[in-house]
């Protein structure tokens, strides 16, 4: 059975998980664009750029976004409430954010349980309890209020960093209609070079975990790669130079073996910026920072705002602005406490709230979107515009980012954010030769 075999069982067993939005209808009208990207797109989008960092729960970036459904307090174990205190980006303690950790920080809706997570050595138990000094991600913040916020993105599972990389280009883990991949592998190294010996953990429809039971971290399932190839549609997956980290497509048998490995895996990542200022950006761009820009929690600068301002302003600046839509969001959320119960859709999700941000010419200006996304929209979203068919997993049941957008109007004229670090700083900077994450 396929993939999209595997959704279809799982929405017949699981049918409020499946019964959500129907394709979003496109707007009567779009603004003048060139013949060639009306003709091919569903919408005047040419480039899709996904901008990808670290372990930020919702509150912990946008406790106090006005609009935004944030929190100032949160709720301990034992039923005491604590204000949420600030804190430096540049957070000096790690917090376990595997399915075990997301099962007590829920708590069965209440979430109350951040403060039983396993927390790096002299930090109290209140720690997850906190958001980010407004002023230090003051580039997020500038980005939100002059695009688009988006204040119910749901990761797809409520597990780490590899799954929720894979969720980005497959929508889903599932390996059978009745399993699917969660947490990290065994060795903490992602995909085909792993070393012999790794395995995976499995979590069923019911959310039952077997741990360490699961096939070696190689797999057949598709991705949305396979849709763009078939399309003959280029993409590229920029992502640093770390064998067995921080490469969702190291995980896929296909493009591991088969030439997208040299044709569209991009390393560095900062070749993205060259690609932005150039105008040859892909269809479709997926960006891993380094350890030290990815907003993860323990990296020892501020510099997460500053790598985003630069990708986001070449971007703006560049030849393609007109005809790009930028998505940033946070993989997972790092163990930080959030205040919104996720929805239950089986496999170990819906995950808990991530930040997103949408930026474009087109994407509405000032907006907070309330609507209810996880990672399998963006994927929706890059379906449609393309005319793609779809994967068969999470992209089936979830409403596109399209809403974010409002097509009717002339493209805006970018205006570039500030930024602490410049762009030479990126280029200039040595790699830190660490894994993003590693749980």
């Amino acid at each position: 059975m396929n993939a999209r075999g595997f959704a279809a069982l799982a929405c017949a067993l699981l049918l409020s998980a499946c019964g959500g939005s129907s394709p979003q209808s496109s707007a009567a009208s779009f603004a003048p664009v060139p013949e060639a990207t009306r003709a091919a797109t569903r919408y005047p989008i040419a480039h899709v750029v996904i901008l990808i960092q670290e372990n930020r729960s919702f509150d912990d970036f946008f406790a106090h976004f006005p609009g935004a459904d944030g929190a100032t307090h949160g709720m301990l174990h034992d039923g005491t409430i604590v204000p949420l205190t600030q804190r430096n980006l540049a957070d000096p303690h790690d917090i376990g954010h595997g399915y075990g950790d997301y099962v007590h920080d829920y708590d069965h809706t209440k979430m109350d349980g951040f403060d039983l997570a396993a927390v790096t050595s002299g930090a109290p138990a209140t720690w997850p309890y906190q958001f980010v000094d407004p002023a230090q991600i003051a580039t997020y913040w500038t980005l939100a209020r002059q695009y688009v916020l988006a204040d119910r993105m749901f990761s797809t599972q409520g597990s780490s960093s590899f799954t929720a990389h894979q969720d980005l280009v497959a929508g889903g883990t599932a390996i059978s209609p009745a399993e699917s991949i969660v947490n990290q592998p065994s060795t903490g190294k992602w995909g085909c070079d792993a070393p012999v010996g790794t395995v995976t953990s499995l979590i069923s429809l019911s959310n039952v975990v077997s741990y360490n039971t699961g096939p070696f971290p190689c797999f057949k399932y598709a991705t949305l790669r396979d849709l763009l190839d078939a399309k003959g549609l280029s993409w590229h997956y920029y992502t640093p130079l770390i064998e067995g980290n921080w490469n969702a497509f190291e995980a896929i048998s296909a493009v591991r073996y088969g030439p997208d490995w040299r044709a569209n895996i991009v390393s560095p990542q900062g070749k993205i910026l060259r690609a932005a200022h150039q105008g040859t950006l892909p269809a479709v761009s997926w960006v891993v920072p380094d350890h030290g820009y990815s907003d993860h929690p323990a990296a020892p600068r501020d510099l997460g705002p500053s790598w985003i301002g630069n990708v986001v302003n070449a971007i703006g600046s560049g030849p393609e602005w007109k005809s790009t839509a930028i998505v940033i969001l946070w993989d997972d959320w790092g163990g930080f406490y959030d205040h919104v119960p996720p929805p239950q859709l089986g496999f170990g999700g819906l995950g808990f709230r991530v930040p997103m941000l949408i930026v474009s010419p087109y994407a509405r200006a000032g907006y907070v979107s309330h609507t209810q996304y996880e990672f399998g929209s963006i994927l929706r979203f890059v379906e449609d515009n393309w005319g793609l068919g779809q994967i068969g997993t999470s992209d089936v049941r979830a409403a596109s980012i399209a809403d974010c957008f409002d097509f009717t109007k002339p493209p805006r004229t970018y205006a570039p954010v500030n930024v602490k670090y410049p762009e030479q700083f990126f280029l200039t900077l040595p790699p830190s030769n660490e894994p993003v994450d590693d749980r």
